[in-house]
C-alpha cells in the first residue's frame, strides 16, 4: 500500500503534509503536491493532515490513475519539506470538482 495525493489537492496546495511525512516523499508541482509512491512507507501520518482530505490510500477504487499521476510527476518535480501558506483562493476552490481539468499544471514548484 502507499498513499497518493488526489485531484482536491490542485488549485489548494495545502502543505500540512510535507511537515509530517518522515521519509520526505513529497514533490511540489506549481499548484499541487504529489507523493512518490515507491518513497511512500505507507505509514499514514500525511492523511489526517490534509485540511482538503486530499490523501487517500492507494487502496481504495479507482487509484490506479492516481498512482501513476503522482509517480510520473514525483519523477519531474522538486522534494518539499517544509510548510507554506495554501494557494490564494484555496477556500473557495477546496472541494470543487474536475480540478484536474480545470487547474491543473505541469510546471514545477519550488521546492524545499
Amino acid at each position: 500500500m502507499t498513499y497518493v495525493v488526489t485531484d482536491n489537492c490542485i488549485a489548494c496546495k495545502y502543505t500540512d503534509c510535507v511537515e509530517v511525512c518522515p521519509v520526505d516523499c513529497f514533490y511540489e508541482g506549481e499548484n499541487t503536491l504529489v507523493i512518490h509512491p515507491d518513497e511512500c512507507i505507507d505509514c499514514g501520518v500525511c492523511e489526517p493532515e490534509c485540511p482538503a482530505d486530499a490523501i487517500r490510500p492507494d487502496t481504495e477504487p479507482d487509484m490506479d490513475k492516481w498512482v501513476e499521476f503522482n509517480r510520473k510527476y514525483a519523477e519531474l518535480w522538486p522534494v518539499i519539506t517544509q510548510k507554506r501558506e495554501p494557494m490564494e483562493g484555496y477556500k473557495e476552490r477546496d472541494g470543487e470538482k474536475d480540478k484536474l481539468t480545470k487547474y491543473f499544471s505541469p510546471n514545477p514548484g519550488e521546492g524545499s
